[in-house]
Parts: C-alpha cells; sequence; structure tokens
C-alpha cells in the first residue's frame, strides 16, 4: 500500500466556515506545524476523537461548558480584587460579639422550651 496520500483542499471563501478555516490556516505558528498539512491532520484528529469522547459521555460536553464558565467567573471575581480599593478590606478586626445578658439568655430559653412544646 502507498505510503503517502494526496488529496486536495477547496476551500470556498464566500462560505463563513470555509472562510474561518482559511484565515486559521493563514495565522498558524509556523513553528508548531510546520506545514498545512499537519495543521489538518491535527484538528481532523482532535475532531474525531472528540466526537468519540461525546458518543460514549454525552454529558461531557456540558461538563466542560460549566467548567469554562466557573473558570471565568472565578477569573472575573480574582481580577475584581485585585483592583479592589484597600478600603474594602479593613485593616482592624471585627469587633466582639457583644455578650448576652442573662435577659436575653431567659428569653432564648423560654422561646427553646415553648417551640419544644408542639
Amino acid at each position: 500500500m502507498k505510503q503517502i496520500f494526496t488529496t486536495t483542499l477547496r476551500l470556498n471563501l464566500a462560505d463563513e466556515d470555509d472562510r474561518r478555516a482559511y484565515e486559521h490556516l493563514q495565522r498558524m505558528d509556523k513553528k508548531q506545524y510546520r506545514s498545512y498539512s499537519k495543521a489538518i491532520v491535527t484538528a481532523v484528529n482532535d475532531h474525531f476523537e472528540r466526537q468519540a469522547r461525546l458518543e460514549s459521555d454525552p454529558y461531557l460536553e456540558t461538563r466542560a461548558k460549566e467548567d469554562a464558565f466557573l473558570r471565568r467567573v472565578m477569573e472575573a471575581i480574582e481580577q475584581g480584587l485585585r483592583f479592589a480599593p484597600v478600603s474594602m478590606f479593613p485593616s482592624t478586626p471585627p469587633a466582639a460579639v457583644e455578650v448576652l445578658s442573662t435577659e436575653d439568655d431567659e428569653n432564648i430559653s423560654a422561646a427553646l422550651d415553648f417551640a419544644d412544646s408542639f
């Protein structure tokens, strides 16, 4: 069997998907992909391997989207905290919680006894 298979790739630049594929090929990192063939082989393999994973695990795409959403939320929070004014974070610890008086303690006990009576 022949070791090299040759085919032609035809892209219709009037078609949105074809045009985007063409633009990706034009902007590809020449150090990572030495040729169009290497980039296309990688893309085709990734596409069909992902399809196989989706068939075996239909929730994979949903989980991936949820994970991506959570990453974006966390990044937004982290970025917001980086630029938050210092005054938002007090340097002194919060005041100590007031000690309940014996009258408050008796009222709480009475309320709990009342609740237990049901």
